[in-house]
């Protein structure tokens, strides 16, 4: 008799674990355990949505069947930890086994591999077959070179699954249409709502179990609209097919005031608790292409995220754990500023995106990088408690996205290893991507001082402060050339526009 672990982010029918079970003979375990939900503080938001996606698809497997052991967070038994439950269960029957699939995290990984010992029963850690490229085939790939750039990784996943693919040749006669992809928001652009899901009695019982014990923990839990069923994730899929697809490709880097959603599809939180396997995600897009649903750049764009930056970040995750969570090639020591979580600053951009971080668990991509990210990476921010924040306040957030986006995407603390070079920008990429300068209180249009736009003068902070690092690297030669010819008055303005801002910072006072 067997007993199968099935973690939160493994709500999948095809997940490994559950391939050669016995439903009469076996055992299945999920629990709602504190270690998981506190180790670091997930937004209220993403702990409901994973708890009740648990529950929904436990009761799923118990109508098919299968022998279900489930353990609720508020279970006066329960241990709080994975290791304490598979322990207290396995007490209680005589399994000759414990499969699981592997987790998405390093950490989950280390202690998997002393259970065995410590229950005197074989552990069996099943490869997880819902990613398109294993790990042993991305190290297989990055041995020997000198650059591990995701653009090549995702020509090798396009010939693998034949994916918008002609003869061997890439539809459009050309692998990526990302530079069709940077519009800014048009006037009156209109943007579909995301997916709506009504909590039923299952979801509403763990809002009010969310409320109750994690009412210290960062975000805002209502409205809650998330899918908790595959039935629900697979409608969320049909309707960003049908209504955003089409617009995603041109607008996917614009960003507009009071407007989270935008045409993105908002499916990372489903693909990456297992409500979606990317291969479905992938062909639904392929196929609203072939329709004249929606256009190539659009399709291309979706398709690269998945196919290629998504099982790209987990092979860098896995090839270069544990070692990648220390890295800090920039030397950044600064702490997170308050407002990161009070959204409690004048700078209008980053007070919308924190505003909707706090209220939705979510931010799309560009927010992600260039407003939120890019201050943290042109201010310094210490990567621990940079990573520590992404980690926490997305729904879609799992260590082995989440650490390779943030230290390597955003903050170049991996010194080049997965980005070409730092993605450091001053206001002007904001104010061209977005309409958050015009109600804001700096001006983009100025440089320096007290009125100008933080972003402005600390991007030229960052470049110089860096120059030791950062000189060398081909992609930022324009850069220093640009700094080169600055005035020593200029740079000098620079320097104490940077400091009185770190200084207000410090003081706590609103900048």
């Amino acid at each position: 008799m067997k007993l199968c672990l099935i973690l939160g982010d493994q709500l999948s029918r095809s997940i490994s674990s559950l391939a050669e079970l016995d439903p009469q003979q076996d055992h299945i375990l999920m629990c709602e355990v504190r270690d998981e939900a506190t180790y670091v503080k997930h937004h209220k938001k993403k702990i409901a949505l994973v708890f009740s996606a648990m529950r929904h698809f436990a009761k799923e497997l118990a109508e098919d069947g299968y022998n279900i052991d489930y353990v609720k967070y508020d279970d006066p038994n329960n241990t709080g930890s994975l290791a304490g439950e598979v322990t207290r269960l396995a007490s209680q029957k005589a399994f000759s086994e414990i499969v699981v699939t592997a987790p998405g995290e390093y950490r989950l990984q280390e202690q998997m591999a002393s259970w065995s010992a410590a229950l005197n029963l074989p552990v069996t850690i099943k490869e997880d077959s819902r990613f398109l490229c294993s790990q042993t085939e991305f190290a297989a790939w990055a041995k020997g070179r000198k650059q591990l750039r995701m653009e090549y990784f995702y020509r090798e996943m396009r010939r693998k699954y034949s994916v918008l693919m002609n003869c061997g040749e890439p539809i459009g006669g050309q692998w990526n249409f990302d530079a069709e992809n940077r519009k800014p928001p048009a006037s009156g652009l209109e943007v579909p709502d995301t997916y709506r899901a009504q909590p039923d009695d299952i979801t509403q019982e763990v809002l009010a179990l969310v409320e109750t014990h994690f009412s210290d923990h960062f975000g805002d839990l209502l409205p809650f609209h998330f899918t908790v069923t595959r039935n629900q994730a697979n409608e969320a899929l049909d309707q960003f097919i049908v209504k955003r697809l089409s617009l995603f490709g041109d607008y996917q880097d614009a960003m507009i005031q009071n407007e989270p959603w935008m045409h993105h599809s908002h499916l990372g939180f489903y693909l990456n608790c297992g409500l979606l396997t990317p291969l479905e995600c992938i062909e639904r897009a392929e196929k609203a292409y072939h329709e004249g649903i929606a256009p190539l750049n659009a399709v291309e764009g979706f398709i690269r995220q998945i196919l290629g930056w998504r099982e790209y970040v987990r092979g860098i995750y896995w090839l270069k754990m544990p070692d990648y969570k220390q890295v800090n090639f920039l030397e950044a020591k600064r702490p997170l500023p308050e407002f990161y979580w009070t959204a409690e600053t004048q700078m209008n951009c980053i007070r919308q995106c924190v505003t909707e971080t706090k209220q939705n668990a979510y931010a799309h991509h560009i927010q992600r990088l260039m407003v939120l990210g890019n201050f943290a990476l042109i201010a310094g921010l210490d990567p621990d408690e940079v990573n520590n924040w992404y980690m926490l306040v997305y729904a879609d957030a799992y260590e082995w996205v989440e650490l390779p986006n943030v230290s390597g995407m955003v903050l170049f603390a991996d010194g080049g290893l997965l980005a070409s070079k730092p993605y450091a920008a001053s206001g002007t990429y904001i104010n061209k991507m977005s309409n958050y300068c015009g109600s804001c209180k700096y001006k983009v249009s100025v440089k320096n001082g007290p009125t100008a736009c933080p972003f402005n003068y600390l991007y030229w902070d960052f470049i110089g402060r860096n120059e030791g690092k950062l000189r060398g690297n081909q992609r930022m030669g324009f850069m220093y050339k640009s700094l080169d010819r600055m005035s020593e008055e200029k740079r000098q303005a620079i320097r104490d526009d940077s400091r009185r801002f770190f200084k207000a910072i410090e003081a706590d006072e609103k900048v």
